[in-house]
Parts: C-alpha cells; structure tokens; sequence
C-alpha cells in the first residue's frame, strides 16, 4: 500500500475539518476519510485498509472505546496506531483505553502542533511515515507563533489585529501552556451547582454561565495574560447537581468581547458554539436548562 491513508473519527464537523486542514498543509499527500461515529467508522474499515485512526471518544451509536476494541480484534489492524483525540484525561479513562490497545492520546482542545506532533510519532513507529514522504514532501513545522483555529480551517495566515482595546481578536499569547498562571475564579464564586471550567489549548479558565442553550453558552471569564481567540477548539467542563455530575461538552470560540464598555475592562464575555451531537450530551443539557440552574447573572465586583 503506497498511499497513507488516515480515518478520521468524530461527530463534530467542526473538529474533523480541523484536523483535515491541520494534516493536509503539513502532509500534502495523505489521503483522508471521515466518518461520523463509531458505527460508520466501522463499516469504512472493512472497505479499505487503513494507516492510522484518530478517533473521538464520546460518540452517539458506537464510541471510540467500542471501536478501539473492535479494531484490534481484526487480525490485520493489531499493531495499526489508533489515537484517542478526546476531552476524557481521568486516569480511569486512560487505564480503560490502554487496556484495549490504543496507541497515544490528544486531549481536546488540542494546537495544530499538538496533532502534527502525534501523528508524526505514530507514522513514524509503524513505518509509514516514510511512505508518506516519498509521496510528497512533508513540511516543516514553524518555529514561530503557532498557527490558530483560523489559519488552519482556512489555510491562510491571518493578520494580527491592530493595538487598540480589541479584545475579539487579540494577539494570541505565545507562551506555551505549561507557563500560563492557573485561572482565578470570579468574585461571584463558582460554588455548589453552576460550576463550570472552560478549557482550551492555551490555558484553562474558571467561568460563570450567564446564558445556556443547546446551541451554545454565554460565559464570563476573567481577563489575564491569556485571551481566548475566535474560532479556538475548546471544552466547557459543565458541574451541576448534588451529584456534581460533569459533562463534557466539545465547543469553539464564537466570539470575545469585553463585558464593561470600556477597553479595560476585567471581565471578558466569551461565547461558545457547542459541536457535539451526542444524545446524552444534548440530553443532559436540556436537563439542565430545564432545572433553570444555569441561568445566572453576573456582577463584576470591584
């Protein structure tokens, strides 16, 4: 087999089209399939062969886990790299994975770095990666500031803002995750039920919910050194409940902006579309809004 072909497994649009332009500017003769759940991921295997998967976890009819055990139990996929693209880090979850064979993580939200980073280790371990070379060239990875959201679903570079109080489209922060200062909560403590993190590839942020949908949810972050940017893949971890049940839920950056009408303000008001179409996710958020516990209001403190 000459070509190296890649199945790429999720139920959000938003996020396979993310890696289809992320692995096609940097590998330009890699050959790419979809499929939209387990179930249809399935059935695209026993058709053709396959190089790598790169697979979501939580997915309706069939999920990643389902399909894992699945394909190593075919005889020709046992030593294929399989990689979970998945929001589930829980030590639990990882154990679970391992145990039925997969090859590597990438916890979502994830850089275009992140993703070149793994599938390059990936092709590289099973021998395929040399194939995909003498295909066509496989282009160097920037040194500079990293590609965002924009660029990749794009394919173009996009021009920084210019210095003034905007805050939808800031100058990303080039400093790499491990450096960013952990999130404040917001003075309208994130306590017993509302509690809520917003996750994204360059840095975690404790938020209040002023507006929850089953399309998309209005937050307020506090501004620091880190901004969310437009179009950013990102997770809002969701605690409601005296069970502090936890969904969850994939999402993008829809807009930023500040939440005072003035250009210092502190607090940031981010909106986030939801990309997720599985049915318990959609299930537990109706739940919710119908508890009415994550209609809140926000008031800056001084």
């Amino acid at each position: 087999m000459s070509k190296v072909n890649v199945l790429i497994v999720d139920d959000a649009s938003f996020i396979r089209d993310l890696m289809k332009k992320g692995l096609r500017s940097q590998f330009p003769g890699i050959q790419l399939e979809e499929a939209v759940n387990g179930r249809k991921a399935q059935q695209i295997i026993a058709a053709q062969g396959f190089d790598l998967i790169l697979c979501d976890w939580e997915m309706p009819e069939m999920s990643g886990l389902e399909l894992l055990s699945w394909f190593r139990q075919q005889v020709e996929y046992k030593a294929v790299p399989f990689i979970m693209v998945t929001s589930r880090g829980d030590k639990e979850n990882v154990v679970q994975a391992i145990q039925a064979g997969v090859t590597d993580y990438i916890g979502k939200p994830f850089t275009q770095e992140q993703l070149i980073t793994k599938v390059t280790k990936a092709l590289s371990r099973s021998g395929r990666l040399q194939a995909l070379q003498s295909s066509a060239p496989v282009r160097m990875l920037s040194t500079g500031v990293s590609n965002d959201s924009l660029s990749v679903l794009t394919g173009q570079k996009v021009a920084p803002p210019p210095p003034a109080a905007s805050i939808t489209l800031a100058t990303r922060n080039t400093a790499a995750p491990s450096s960013v200062p952990p999130a404040k909560k917001p003075a309208a403590a994130l306590s017993g039920q509302g509690q809520a993190s917003l996750r994204l590839s360059n840095g975690e942020f404790a938020c209040v919910i002023k507006a929850l949908s089953l399309k998309d949810a209005l937050l307020v972050i506090k501004r620091g050194q880190v901004l969310p940017q437009v179009l950013d893949n990102a997770v809002l971890d969701l605690e409601q409940g005296d069970e502090a049940e936890v969904a969850r839920l994939n999402a993008y950056v829809h807009s930023v902006g500040a939440l005072e009408a003035r250009p210092d303000s502190e607090w940031l008001q981010v909106t986030c579309r939801f990309v997720d179409s599985d049915p318990k996710k959609l299930d537990y958020l109706s739940r919710l809004i119908a508890r009415g516990t994550a209609q809140r209001h926000f008031t800056p403190s001084a």
